[in-house]
């Protein structure tokens, strides 16, 4: 090969342009997204096809679900009994974040506090829990204050520990640095621990979230006056099961647009975590 021939290989060769590694993000993404969405309108086909040769009073199908959604929402009844249910959540899973996250974090940064972690908290998970909800109802009766105790008790844990456990993540030699400039407890917190421990806390209440719904629902299964479990519990009763499957459903987009939001807002307000990762 001549050199006249060797530098139009060589210009082309210097001219491939390198791959895009937004495109190649992209591509990945409508990949994950095909499969994911894909999967779910497979299901909701075969759920069509099928359900209509069930047993109406054990079984139903998305149509006939869709046309019960329409009438509960006109009719008000579903609108109403969320915002009940909603009202709960919110005030279980704030007082949650409000003494979890200042609590996990003493309980790491003093040796007074750091014991109480060799309690037995994990058992605090829905099992032992849900056995608690009837003393409790019992204690607080059946409205609001002891639906919102329920919720906080399922809650407040997974923050607890996740605080903790991001704190004594932290870089030692963070810690250093700012000792080295005589930063103040107060400022330690602000400026090293709880920027460092944010992505633990944004996980501790991502479970929280999960945790809360369920401690709602069972809640509101024993006091059976208002909320998603009553609206649950009452078309289940009577076996109208398109109905039933109407809180049901609106429970799970709850629990995941939720969690999607609170992982957004994570973006948000700690950039330095992504461009990390």
């Amino acid at each position: 090969m001549s050199v006249v021939n060797e530098a139009p290989a060589a210009a082309t060769a210097g001219s491939e342009k390198p791959k895009d590694a937004k495109s190649d993000a992209a591509t990945g993404w409508q990949a994950r997204a095909f499969y994911r969405y894909g999967t779910l309108a497979l299901i909701l086909i075969v759920w069509e096809i099928v359900g209509p040769h069930i047993n109406p009073i054990f079984f139903t199908y998305p149509s006939k679900i869709a046309v019960a959604f329409y009438e509960q929402t006109i009719s008000g009844e579903l609108p109403y009994y969320t915002l009940q249910s909603l009202e709960v959540l919110a005030y279980g899973l704030g007082f949650a974040i409000l003494i979890g996250i200042p609590l996990g974090v003493a309980m790491a940064r003093s040796r007074r506090l750091d014991w109480a972690l060799d309690l037995p908290i994990n058992a605090f998970n829905a099992t032992p829990l849900a056995a608690l909800v009837p003393i409790l109802v019992l204690w607080f009766g059946i409205y609001l204050q002891a639906k919102v105790i329920i919720v906080f008790l399922f809650s407040v844990f997974s923050i607890i520990i996740n605080t903790y456990q991001g704190v004594k993540e932290v870089d030692r030699n963070l810690l250093e640095v700012a000792r080295s400039f005589r930063s103040s407890e107060r400022r330690m917190w602000q400026d090293v621990l709880l920027p460092f421990a944010l992505p633990y806390i944004a996980a501790g209440i991502r479970l929280a979230i999960g945790r809360g719904l369920v401690g709602m629902i069972i809640a509101e299964f024993y006091t059976t006056i208002t909320g998603l479990g009553f609206l649950v519990t009452k078309y289940a009763n009577v076996f109208e099961m398109d109905k039933t499957f109407v809180p049901v459903i609106l429970l799970m987009f709850l629990g995941v647009t939720m969690t999607n939001g609170l992982k957004r807002l994570e973006r948000a307000i700690a950039p330095w975590r992504r461009a990390q990762a």
